[in-house]
C-alpha cells in the first residue's frame, strides 16, 4: 500500500487544525430577547375586594389584558366613593390608556368620570353603572340585573307555591345594579299578584331593608325583620353575602325551615349554601366573562373599532340540582 502524497497530508492537517481552532473559539455573547413594550395601562377600581366576585373579575381582566400587551392596575374602592375618586385622579396622573370603574356610588362617581373625560381618557363601567347623565362612559359591561331580579322572583314563587305570604327584600339603594335587581323582582311579583283573583293569597313585600351587600349588616337587618314580621315566608337578598347574613339570622332564630332565601351572584360560598339547602336558588352572574369582555371592549375602542354602549350579560338560575352536579363543589 502506498503512503499518501505529501500535499494530501498537508491538506488534511490544515483541515484538522482549522477545526480544532474553531472548537476553541470563544462564542459570541447572545443578547437577551427584550421584553415587548407594554401598549399601555388599563386602570380599574372596584367596589370592594372583600367580595370574591370582584377578585374573579380582576384575574380575568389581568389575564385578558396580557394577551393584548396591556398592563392592569386594579384597586379596591373599599365602599368609599371619596377613595375611589382619588384613585381615578391617580389613574389620570399615571396617563392610563383607559379607566374601568365599578362604582361605589352610582351617582356620586360622576364627578370622577367627568375628570377623566376632561383629561381625554376613555371610561368604561363594569357590573355597576354610573347614574350621572353628564358623565361620559364609552360602554357598560355587566349582568342584566333586571332579568336576574325577574329570575329571583320566579324562584321565590316556585318555592313558596300558591300559598303566598309576606316577604322581605334586603337591598342596596346606593348601587344601580342592585336597584335593577329589585325592580326586576318587583315586576314579576306584581304580575303574579295581578294574575290572581282577589280572594287568593298574594305575595306581599312587607319590608325593604338596607343590607348593603354586607353579611353582618344583612344579619342584623334580618333580625329586625323577624322582630317586626315573625310570620315572613321569604327573603330576597341582592347578593350572596346578604343572603348568607339572612341565613345566619334565620338559623339563630330557629326559623330556617320557615323562610325561603333567594340570593344573587353564584359565589362559591353561596353555591355551597344552595347545595346544603340553606339558600333556595341564585340567579348567577359570570364575573370571568364580565372581566374579559371589559378588556376586549377597551382594546377594540383603542384600536378604533365601534363598541356598543350597553353590553348586558344574562344571568341563569342556579338551584340545588345544579349544585349537586357542580364539579367545583365535589
Amino acid at each position: 500500500m502506498k503512503a499518501p502524497a505529501l500535499p494530501s497530508l498537508l491538506l488534511l492537517a490544515g483541515t484538522l487544525f482549522g477545526l480544532a481552532a474553531c472548537g476553541k473559539k470563544t462564542p459570541e455573547p447572545v443578547a437577551p430577547t427584550p421584553e415587548p413594550a407594554s401598549r399601555g395601562l388599563i386602570a380599574a377600581t372596584c367596589l370592594t375586594l372583600t367580595n370574591p366576585f370582584f377578585k374573579t373579575i380582576q384575574d380575568a381582566m389581568t389575564e385578558e389584558a396580557a394577551k393584548h400587551g396591556y398592563e392592569v392596575l386594579y384597586l379596591s374602592g373599599d365602599n368609599d366613593v371619596a377613595k375611589q375618586r382619588n384613585q381615578v385622579k391617580d389613574f389620570i396622573v399615571r396617563g392610563a390608556a383607559a379607566i374601568a370603574i365599578n362604582p361605589c356610588d352610582s351617582k356620586a362617581i360622576g364627578a370622577a368620570i367627568k375628570e377623566a373625560n376632561a383629561a381625554g381618557i376613555p371610561v368604561f363601567t363594569f357590573d355597576i353603572k354610573s347614574q350621572d347623565p353628564e358623565a361620559k362612559v364609552v360602554s357598560h359591561i355587566g349582568t342584566n340585573n333586571f332579568q336576574g331580579g325577574q329570575l329571583a322572583a320566579e324562584a321565590l314563587i316556585e318555592a313558596i307555591g300558591e300559598a303566598g305570604g309576606k316577604v322581605v327584600v334586603l337591598d342596596f339603594p346606593a348601587v344601580e345594579s342592585c336597584l335593577e335587581r329589585v325592580r326586576g323582582f318587583d315586576e314579576v311579583i306584581g304580575r303574579f299578584n295581578a294574575s290572581r283573583p282577589a280572594a287568593e293569597a298574594k305575595i306581599e313585600v312587607v319590608a325593604r331593608l338596607p343590607g348593603d351587600g354586607n353579611k353582618e349588616k344583612s344579619l342584623r337587618a334580618t333580625e329586625d325583620a323577624l322582630q317586626a314580621h315573625p310570620d315572613i315566608v321569604g327573603i330576597f337578598a341582592i347578593n350572596d353575602p346578604s343572603g348568607l347574613g339572612a341565613v345566619a339570622a334565620l338559623e339563630k332564630a330557629g326559623k330556617q325551615d320557615q323562610v325561603t332565601v333567594i340570593a344573587f351572584d353564584g359565589q362559591p360560598e353561596g353555591k355551597q349554601a344552595i347545595k346544603e339547602g340553606k339558600i333556595y336558588a341564585d340567579p348567577i352572574q359570570f364575573p370571568d366573562k364580565i372581566g374579559r369582555q371589559t378588556v376586549q371592549s377597551i382594546v377594540d375602542y383603542l384600536s378604533g373599532k365601534e363598541v356598543p354602549a350597553e353590553q348586558p350579560i344574562d344571568s341563569a338560575l342556579y338551584r340545588k340540582a345544579d349544585a349537586d352536579r357542580d364539579p367545583e363543589l365535589q
